[in-house]
């Protein structure tokens, strides 16, 4: 695998793209499939890092792959490859030997995963990153509001992130939602004012509620 070497230059040309034994294509879901079928070359092989588009969007004269980093990336703020799970696919054998290869050179823990798979695990993820922030902003705003500092929140996000290494989410659920506190539940709903907010926590209850037998 052609390494970050000192002649290695930056190019914003196709056509003067080293030799490699593996090509990146860290772009833009939408940009895959048009900047596959620009590369100037044939039976090479090139794999995307994306979570949601499948293996057979890059260009068929290309040998294909995926090399996806289930990992959020921030702007700014550095990651540590040797705990970001890579799912690796490929067409052909070689070629995932290649791509196991890859993530093994960068101590990167990684799994053969197929395009349905790394799709669904892309879903999963949405829920357990994307939409667990905006909870976080949420709640960011309910004590912004009352001047109240945040900080005092985070212990307990990170006990709650924690507690997944111990226990399944379903053992790890607690609150008034899953005891069916319905005092608890109605104080919080008369304490929000944004009606956003409560039509959420409303939501959220009643998922928990339904889970753990709660009616």
């Amino acid at each position: 695998v052609l390494g970050f070497q000192n002649e290695t230059r930056i190019t914003d040309r196709l056509d003067t793209l080293l030799e490699a034994d593996v090509y990146i294509m860290a772009v833009n879901d939408d940009a895959i499939h048009e900047l596959s079928s620009q590369l100037p070359f044939q039976n090479r092989l090139v794999v995307h890092t994306s979570g949601s588009v499948g293996i057979h969007d890059l260009d068929k004269k290309l040998r294909r792959g995926v090399f996806y980093p289930l990992q959020t990336f921030t702007k700014n703020v550095d990651i540590s490859f040797e705990k970001v799970p890579i799912c690796i696919e490929a067409l052909e054998k070689e070629d995932l030997v290649l791509l196991k290869t890859l993530a093994e050179s960068i101590r990167a823990p990684h799994y053969k995963i197929n395009t349905e798979q790394r799709q669904t695990l892309h879903v999963a993820a949405v829920f357990v990153n994307n939409f667990a922030n905006q909870l976080y902003r949420i709640a960011h705003e309910i004590t912004d509001a009352k001047q109240i500092p945040f900080d005092i929140l985070k212990p307990l996000i990170l006990e709650t992130a924690q507690k997944i290494d111990a226990l399944s989410p379903y053992m790890a659920q607690t609150g008034p939602a899953k005891r069916d506190d319905k005092k608890t539940i109605k104080r919080h709903l008369k304490l929000l004012e944004n009606n956003d907010h409560k039509q959420l926590y409303e939501l959220l209850t009643q998922s928990i509620k339904k889970t753990h037998g709660r009616r």
